[in-house]
């Protein structure tokens, strides 16, 4: 039976660098995913597309491509992206550009556009789509002036389409993380758009890849055990045309491959075992079988999936006021008793200044003293130092700078052994919300649009 072989380079916008450089050269592969796009980063790519029209896509992945792009051809390695991000048009004239630079010709490049809905808000809204918030149904109506970045997630359908039109690189918007797995196996095995059990077996690989080494050996619980984390390699899934698949990486490369870390893998964000909803199908993770076939490979098999929904989820972005949060060192014997002054200090002048916050828009945080699991360690002794955190959020620019100037003063006006305050005043940040919600799926996808361009 044919293997197909895909990788995953990137987990999010940020992650090792070198990471999808290694998977290509590190063995045989065929496929590589490589995930930017987390919730909140469209709108950071929305900001930068506004001070230049040239930008809004993940730079760091024509970085890669320049490094790569003569092995990928030279090897017919495919890669798909959502790097494009909100201008993917540009992404693929910065990777065309690169193609020219190197005296490169033939490379297809592929682009899936249609998932920005942010202009279309308000025509939507009036034709009765109230886009209702999925945590407290409140309609976005009221905040549509605000919103920043509003993108349905695609599904793997029109990355499919990409690659039947020849693309060697794809380049996507917001398509869900599954869909960067999904699409080769769609493509390459022939799967049809019903076929519910296979597309619940491509997703839940495509899920089991999308964090890149988290599957690998990276944040698993028995740390200690996982060798060579420094080198860790990031996953390979082994896929089958009948649905079953192995979890595997490059040999050679640090990190741990066993059912337990494949298992850790599957519980992120996994929701309901039985109903982990996609664009392309809804997959029950209460089917998989996860077996150990040998040193650094897990077999995945037995998986089930019904019908798609007649939803997409939209992931927007607005804007909500303004944040400042700032950090001081206190040391010394009770260094606890000491940050809890320092935070009344900064509460009781900002008062005298006119400037108050709301409950949940103040936050003190003493680190040392189990402020990430409280409780668990109320038993702990007397710390020699711990770090006071401080933060506040308002909707006013005025009261939110003013909180940026209290903190300096408190290392010669606060108890001694206050140390540790770098970087200037803290200064005011937008505060971007996050905005869940459904839209009708034939809404946006008879929006979508492929093009492939070549050089």
């Amino acid at each position: 039976m044919k293997t197909l072989r895909i990788g995953n380079g990137q987990g999010f916008w940020g992650d090792n660098v070198d990471a999808p450089i290694r998977l290509l050269r590190g063995g045989e592969i065929d496929y590589i995913g490589m995930d930017y796009l987390a919730e909140v980063t469209l709108s950071i790519m929305m900001r930068q597309k506004l001070k230049d029209p040239t930008k809004g896509y993940a730079t760091d992945f024509v970085d890669f491509i320049r490094q790569v792009l003569p092995e990928l051809k030279e090897r017919g390695v495919r890669v798909l992206s959502n790097a494009g991000g909100l201008n993917p048009h540009a992404c693929r004239a910065a990777i065309l550009q690169v193609a020219k630079e190197q005296g490169l010709e033939g490379i297809r490049v592929g682009v899936v556009e249609g998932d920005d809905i942010s202009s279309r808000l308000g025509e939507l809204i009036g034709a009765g789509h109230e886009l209702r918030n999925m945590e407290d149904g409140a309609p976005l109506g009221p905040l549509v002036e605000k919103v920043s970045s509003a993108n349905a997630y695609l599904g793997a359908a029109p990355v499919v389409e990409a690659l039947e039109q020849g693309a060697q690189i794809v380049l996507c918007g917001r398509v869900t993380d599954t869909a960067l797995a999904l699409a080769p196996m769609i493509h390459e095995f022939g799967w049809k758009a019903d076929d519910w059990d296979l597309l619940a077996a491509g997703t839940i690989a495509g899920h089991i890849l999308e964090c890149g080494p988290q599957c690998t050996g990276g944040n698993f619980t028995r740390w200690w055990e996982v060798p060579d984390l420094w080198d860790v390699g990031y996953p390979v899934v082994e896929a089958r045309a009948d649905g079953t698949f192995t979890v595997t990486k490059h040999a050679g490369t640090g990190g741990l491959v066993t059912v337990d870390t494949v298992s850790e893998q599957l519980l992120y964000e996994m929701g309901q075992p039985d109903e982990y909803i996609t664009p392309d199908v809804v997959a029950d993770f209460s089917t998989v079988q996860l077996q150990q076939e040998g040193e650094d490979r897990v077999g995945v098999s037995g998986i089930k999936g019904r019908p798609n929904t007649p939803f997409l989820k939209v992931s927007a972005s607005y804007l909500a006021g303004f944040k400042a949060a700032g950090t001081l060192t206190i040391t010394g014997p009770r260094a606890i008793d000491k940050a809890r002054l320092c935070a009344d200090i900064v509460r009781q002048r900002l008062a005298r200044a006119g400037v108050t916050f709301d409950e949940g828009d103040w936050e003190e945080e003493i680190v040392g003293t189990g402020c990430c699991l409280p409780g668990v360690f109320d038993e702990v002794p007397e710390p020699p130092e711990v770090v006071l955190r401080l933060a506040v959020r308002d909707t006013d620019y005025g009261k939110v700078e003013r909180f940026g100037k209290e903190l300096a003063p408190l290392v010669t006006a606060g108890p001694p052994g206050v140390t540790g305050f770098a970087g200037g005043r803290p200064k005011p940040q937008t505060v971007v919300a996050y905005w869940p919600a459904l839209l009708a799926r034939e809404e946006v996808e008879q929006h979508v649009h492929v093009s492939v361009e070549e050089v």
